[in-house]
């Protein structure tokens, strides 16, 4: 019954912001770690950005550090991922996912995942 969606993408234009969200439900615990993800065409699947289940610990993808930041609201089952000054390079389907286990640190590496949502679309374009 765990379940993740994703919510926020869209169609911007390069330097604008976006901000994604990804809501859980079902999961007895809120603190599993918690990972952004995505994929462009033709392209693997990479991390983007990872958080740990009490926030203490985050990575960033190097092509993101300084433009992306990441959060939690546990109480509120949310994970929230702000983009600011979007580049066409950030065009891809954004996928967050959990972990099975409550997560003391998080890996930006697919294997570390269990539960994935259904992705949202993210298109920076002029």
């Amino acid at each position: 019954q765990e379940q993740l969606v994703e919510s926020g993408g869209g169609l911007v234009q390069p330097g604008e912001s976006l901000r994604l969200s990804c809501a859980a439900s079902g999961f007895t615990s809120n603190y599993n770690s918690i990972g952004w993800f995505r994929q462009a065409p033709g392209k693997e699947r990479e991390g983007v950005s990872c958080i740990s289940g009490s926030g203490g610990k985050i990575f960033y993808a190097e092509s993101v550090k300084g433009r992306f930041t990441i959060s939690r609201d546990n109480a509120k089952k949310l994970v929230i991922l702000q983009m600011n000054s979007l580049k066409p390079e950030d065009t891809a389907v954004y996928y967050c996912a959990a972990d099975a286990h409550y997560g003391l640190g998080c890996s930006l590496r697919k294997s570390s995942y269990e539960y994935w949502g259904q992705g949202t679309q993210v298109t920076v374009s002029s």
